[in-house]
């Protein structure tokens, strides 16, 4: 892959993963409930999730589902379903007698596995493997999964620690429940695109 090629990448993954999106509001709901050290599995299923999909998408997955149409339904609801469920526990993730939080952050493989559901994450994948990697050899598709490993390092910290600094203003429970549910609502929101279309 040539230089300007790996240039690109990174360009694009960064924008990609760095622009709000589901995992980054919920990064940034996990930083304001819990803190940087608990968010960490969230953190790394998100940072290392979504790279470890890159792989089978780009070494031949969408073949099976231009094969079988009928798998982008199953996928898009079980994404709405999941979004629906998250947004609940975003929601419901403050106490109301106390400004700490309670519940637990998503654990490792939780984030992991949202990233199957997910309807920015496939997007990305897409965009980047048809782009980036366009023959689908394995160095390319290895290439583009660490260019978003490195990427997402990035993006996962910087949300997850703006939604920790947040939690500075967050002084009471009606604040803290306010964030949450306003955190939950544009979740929700985000999914107007996936169901119009």
């Amino acid at each position: 892959m040539e230089y300007e090629i790996i240039l690109a990448l990174a360009a694009f993954a960064f924008v990609t993963v760095i622009t709000p999106g589901p995992n980054n509001l919920m990064l940034m709901a996990s930083g304001a409930n819990f803190g940087l050290r608990r968010s960490l599995p969230h953190m790394l299923g998100v940072g290392l999730g979504f790279p470890l999909m890159i792989l089978p998408v780009g070494i031949g997955l969408m073949q099976v589902f231009d094969m079988y149409p009928i798998l982008h339904d199953i996928l898009k609801w079980l994404g709405v379903a999941y979004m629906v469920w998250l947004a609940w526990k975003i929601a419901n993730a403050a106490q109301p007698d106390a400004g700490k939080s309670s519940g637990k952050p998503l654990n490792f493989w939780q984030a992991a596995a949202f990233q199957w559901v997910n309807p920015k994450a496939w997007a990305m994948a897409l965009t980047a493997i048809s782009t980036y990697a366009p023959n689908n050899s394995m160095l390319g598709v290895f290439i583009v999964a660490a260019t978003y490993v490195c990427c997402g390092v990035i993006s996962t910290s910087s949300w997850t620690l703006l939604g920790r600094e947040i939690n500075r203003f967050l002084t009471n429970a009606n604040s803290l429940r306010l964030f949450n549910y306003t955190m939950a609502a544009i979740l929700l929101a985000s999914l107007y695109p996936v169901l119009k279309g």
